[in-house]
């Protein structure tokens, strides 16, 4: 059945008349506030990188506290997606679209003046919240605007370019801020583009109701996003202060809770998440792939910033400079693959991608503290080229090998897989770095040095550095120096492990996506 168009003059359309349906200038207006909504929310994703340091020197968060900080907004997002998805089915696309911009601005700007890492979280967590409420109404909104199968194309093309142009200008953005204001200035870049939003949402997006809207099942997001929280809780806590009795607690709830999610999934008539597409083969390679490939590209981008600012002692506007090549990488990779994809057959597309990003992220693992920015941004430039068309592809592998009936439910699974990768690979290959960083500190600091300041130098490497600043001359340089070798360690390693995995990846593609033809 069709859409429900309420609040609007446009008629109501018919399945047999929307295919050559044109559309005018209120569209494609609506198009760019919907593309300006997207490109804020995935910027968000990114913009906090350049921040880390400040955020560490400020509100002093523990190693956990600081993952926290960066990727709960992703895991939120990702638990909550498809329920959003629901709730804007039923009380109308752009009412949801328009709440969700309200709470994404009124939260932005408490966040840019919290005054702990707790607090800090917190407003994070909130942020994913209204960040869920973006992504499927903005692409349901542009599907019901635009009839017209080239428009709508078109459409769809500018919606995904606001997403890659928001992840590249992210850290740019924040360093921009960041040379200039304090730490939560970055958060307040939302707030004017959220206003705008809720201001012309009104005049040129039609308001969308399906009465055949899915069941609601609050049980499964909850089980799903609790599951999810609780393990990760469980590997940082690990990770900071050992295999404890209460990591070990939350890792075993978390994953009980999981497997009662799976086991609901597989039992209801209509499953939040519908499982059942796991056993079609290309589809499960291709989710995988696209996961994973995600995880890459959010895990090492977390060390990167860091390395700039805290290791070589660059400014946040110079360390956002350095990004430049690597947004500018993705974006020409993202409009590349489709074209090249009419004439490579995926798999091999995927695996030249995927060896170009172990190449990138193999050049990592040979930077030094004494320099290597421009290694540094070769490797990202590389990362990020490679990284690009593989996730356009395996959308598309993802929705296409799934059943028409059953496309729905694959896109929701490609974007809910994809929230998920990227916040896993900041939290696991985060809290594989701060275990080595920990490990190489309680070794290699300065012998005599007060507990106070030894603890707070092993939690993380801007605690280290501003701990040496207040040290007499060579005890804070030893100190320095000790904490920049536990980084660069940890994140030498992390990146060799993500190589590890995009290599992988690509040897995957290759033997199990062979048959599936270009274009």
């Amino acid at each position: 059945m069709e859409d429900v168009i309420v609040d609007t003059p446009a008629p109501l359309l018919t399945a047999a008349d929307a295919a050559g349906t044109a559309v005018g200038r209120r569209q494609w207006a609506g198009l760019a506030v919907l593309a300006l909504a997207c490109l804020v929310y995935s910027m968000d994703l990114t913009v906090l990188h350049l921040a880390v340091p400040q955020i560490s020197e400020i509100l002093r968060p523990t190693s956990s506290q600081l993952l926290w900080i960066i990727d709960v907004y992703g895991f939120m997002v990702a638990g909550l997606l498809l329920t959003m998805g629901t709730i804007g089915d039923r009380i109308g696309r752009r009412r949801l679209l328009m709440v969700g911009a309200a709470a994404f601005a009124a939260v932005s700007v408490i966040a840019a003046f919290a005054p702990s890492a707790p607090v800090l979280i917190g407003c994070r967590a909130l942020l994913g919240v209204a960040g869920a409420t973006l992504a499927p109404s903005t692409l349901s909104l542009i599907f019901t605007m635009f009839r017209d199968p080239t428009q709508r194309s078109v459409a769809v093309g500018v919606w995904v370019g606001s997403y890659s142009v928001g992840g590249s200008i992210g850290p740019l953005a924040g360093g921009i801020m960041l040379e200039h204001f304090w730490w939560g200035s970055v958060f307040l870049l939302a707030v004017p583009v959220m206003l705008l939003l809720i201001i012309l949402a009104p005049k040129v997006l039609p308001e969308f109701r399906d009465p055949d809207a899915g069941r609601l099942d609050l049980v499964s997001a909850a089980l799903c996003t609790a599951a999810v929280l609780l393990v990760v809780f469980g590997m940082k806590e690990a990770a900071q202060d050992g295999p404890h009795a209460l990591a070990l607690t939350a890792l075993a709830v978390g994953l009980g809770i999981g497997g009662v999610f799976v086991k609901r999934q597989l039992n209801t008539p209509e499953p939040m998440l519908d499982l059942r597409l796991f056993r079609l083969g290309s589809f499960r390679t291709a989710l995988t792939i696209n996961m994973v490939a995600i995880f890459v590209a959010f895990g090492y981008a977390l060390f990167v910033g860091q390395y700039f600012q805290l290791v070589l002692g660059m400014s946040p506007l110079r360390a956002g400079v350095a990004t430049i090549p690597a947004g500018l990488g993705f974006m020409v990779g993202s409009q590349l693959g489709p074209r090249i994809m009419k004439v490579m057959r995926p798999a091999y597309m995927i695996g030249a991608g995927m060896a170009m990003a172990a190449a990138g992220l193999l050049l990592l693992t040979r930077i030094t503290a004494t320099g290597g920015v421009e290694l540094t941004i070769a490797a990202s430039l590389l990362v990020s080229f490679g990284l690009a068309p593989v996730f356009g592809i395996t959308t598309e592998l993802i929705v296409g090998t799934a059943p028409p009936e059953q496309a729905g439910a694959a896109s929701g699974l490609s974007e809910t897989g994809a929230e998920f990768g990227g916040a896993l690979g900041i939290s696991i290959l985060g809290s594989i770095s701060i275990a080595i960083y920990r490990s190489q500190l309680t070794t290699n600091l300065p012998y005599g040095l007060p507990d106070g300041d030894a603890h707070a130098a092993r939690d993380t490497l801007g605690a280290a550095m501003e701990v040496a600043k207040t040290l007499p001359g060579r005890v804070g340089s030893a100190v320095a120096e000790a904490a920049k070798h536990a980084f660069l360690t940890g994140m030498h390693l992390t990146s060799g492990i993500a190589a590890g995995a995009a290599l992988l990846l690509a040897v995957i593609a290759i033997s199990r996506l062979r048959h599936v033809p270009p274009g």
